[in-house]
């Protein structure tokens, strides 16, 4: 089969032959329908040698929908057919976060030597996918697997972010996403979707905040030198109860620190491994800054939920394996529209 892997740091990832994997006991073979392209991918691709404890080559992919073509010795819970999504973070299965469904802060994370799928592990952006347990999947019913897929992180991380903000978010709130890129576009369909908050978007691109509007933005600003004072004129000069920062670089986090109110959240969901120096006055009193590494599978679910009802789309941009780069030169030059989705030849 074709599969897309990083076979070095600092060097373009190959489409190449590899052997179709077989599925043993507990495991899950999947025949892959989409798979999602990440700015996490290219900082992968980017960032030197050490900096992540992981083993190449592996395929990338960490978001990936399609229907099960084979299962293991002792698997019960799918048959070949059933159409899934595929819960990117592999963690033990034992420990307390990922008994709780948590599998994204996996107390062994480190110990097991890779993220998930996609991240250490081989993950979807080949023709297969051996998924290493049934619980990894969840089911998309008659759900467009183009959608499914950039639901597992693009939508569940920005959704896990606003979960943390939840109580903050009344009538009357407001809640500013910085960067209407994959992840941003579905934030803010999220906040429409599961809050009654004011939706601010912030961008570069006039282009991107066209999009913002489409789904479902109040207000649409660039992120010029305006952008604050004109959030906090929209505030009563109080801030925003919950910042989603979707860049995370250094001058997004700095703004969103000037935006924020006392006692609101500022979750960094982008990571461009920004940074920002903190002391007693550089934010509001009780102010939060906190990073974001995906969500629950349980909240999983309930994205998916969301996207079967209709209160959430991934505007999608699809790329055969055989150009997989072709997106990420698109994700890297800024001009995909919504989400870049690689699909098999």
């Amino acid at each position: 089969m074709k599969a897309y892997q990083l076979v070095g740091w600092q060097r373009p990832p190959e489409v190449r032959d590899v052997p179709v994997p077989e599925p043993g006991p507990g495991e899950v073979l999947l025949s892959v329908d989409a798979a999602g392209a990440c700015h996490s991918d290219l900082h992968f691709m980017e960032w030197p040698e050490g900096l992540l404890p992981w083993n190449l080559p592996f395929t990338l992919g960490h978001e990936t929908a399609g229907r099960v073509a084979a299962v293991g010795a002792g698997v019960t819970a799918w048959k070949p057919g059933d159409a899934v999504a595929v819960y990117g973070p592999w963690g033990c299965g034992f420990c307390g976060p990922c008994r709780e469904s948590a599998e994204n802060y996996c107390e062994r994370a480190a110990e097991l030597g890779a993220g998930g799928s996609g991240l250490g592990h081989h993950g979807g952006m080949a023709e297969f996918l051996l998924v290493p347990s049934a619980r990894h999947l969840v089911a998309i019913g008659d759900l467009d697997p183009l959608q499914a897929a950039p639901l597992t992180d693009a939508a569940l991380t920005p959704y896990h972010a606003v979960q943390r903000s939840m109580s903050k978010l009344g009538p009357g709130s407001t809640a500013v996403v910085i960067g209407v890129g994959g992840l941003g576009h579905m934030a803010i369909q999220i906040l429409r979707a599961v809050t009654p908050a004011r939706i601010v978007a912030i961008d570069v691109s006039e282009e991107k905040l066209a999009l913002a509007r489409e789904m479902g933005a109040d207000e649409a600003l660039l992120a010029d030198d305006d952008a604050v004072a004109r959030i906090r004129a929209m505030t009563r000069d109080v801030g925003a109860e919950c910042i989603l920062d979707c860049v995370g670089s250094d001058a997004p986090i700095a703004q969103a620190a000037q935006m924020v109110r006392v006692r609101g959240d500022i979750t960094v969901i982008g990571i461009a491994l920004g940074t920002y120096p903190f002391s007693f006055v550089t934010m509001p009193y009780e102010a939060s800054l906190a990073t974001c590494f995906w969500g629950t599978s349980r909240e999983l679910v309930d994205v998916i939920e969301l996207a079967r009802a209709g209160k959430l789309r991934a505007k999608v941009e699809t790329f055969p394996l055989s150009k997989a780069g072709d997106a990420f030169d698109r994700l890297r030059a800024g001009t995909v529209d919504g989400r870049a989705v690689i699909v098999p030849d």
